[in-house]
């Protein structure tokens, strides 16, 4: 069985709790989380942490099994995202190395905050049924993803060329969180992110007297004391 880098069983998910400080939730994910640490307490550059999401997705590639995490940490003026994949360095794989790249993004220049929601059989839902998943999509440099698909008419013996339809969308970043795969916890963490992202862009902060203090429990300076033990 393969293991990841904390010696958990590669695959396994752990779910967070409650106000999960970050160092404990890069250290739930297994994947290099005094690097991942070090490197986001540096791209914060001193700032206070508000909330954060982890997000680790596992992929297979033939026979090698790929890792990426994506870190957002949200501040009171920007969102800092930091993204870590591994990838091998020789041909037999016994040498890895990470790619790294942070982006810092002021909250006033996020343009629009998208959380989709799947539910399992709509039609016995009841109120407080859980969700199976979302997605969670952020834009702020209008940047624009656009998919094309054949198009057709309503006549199934029609052979004529109806030329191309699609779909435009603005994004800069997609999470899908699984309740199946990420834990029906991790998505919850990912609703009260993008609750807590589109309070903090709209200017509204209610969040400020009750869930702060709980969700503020880490800052650089702990992720910093945490890389160096």
């Amino acid at each position: 069985m393969s293991h990841n880098a904390s010696g958990a069983p590669a695959g396994e998910h752990r779910v967070p709790g409650p106000g999960e400080p970050l160092t404990a939730a890069l250290e739930r994910t297994g994947f290099y989380p005094l690097l991942v640490g070090d490197v986001v307490a540096d791209a914060l550059d001193g700032r206070t942490a508000i909330a954060h999401l982890t997000h680790l997705e596992t992929h297979f590639e033939r026979a090698e099994v790929r890792r990426h995490v994506t870190v957002l940490v949200l501040t009171e003026d920007m969102l800092v995202i930091t993204h870590v994949d591994e990838s091998p360095l020789d041909d037999s794989g016994s040498q890895m190395g990470a790619q790294v790249s942070t982006e810092s993004v002021p909250v006033d220049q996020i343009a629009t905050v998208v959380l989709s929601y799947v539910y399992a059989q709509p039609a016995d839902y009841a109120p407080g049924d859980p969700v199976r998943e979302v997605t969670l999509a952020i834009s702020w440099s209008g940047g624009q993803r656009l998919d094309i698909v054949p198009a057709g008419c309503g006549d199934p013996q029609c052979e004529a060329d109806h030329g191309y339809t699609g779909t435009m969308a603005q994004e800069d970043i997609v999470l899908r969180i699984s309740a199946d795969a990420d834990g029906p916890r991790a998505v919850d963490a990912a609703k009260q992110f993008a609750r807590l992202l589109r309070a903090v862009n709209t200017g509204s902060r209610p969040f400020q007297a009750t869930q702060r203090p709980r969700l503020s429990a880490f800052s650089s300076r702990t992720l910093r004391g945490h890389g160096s033990r």
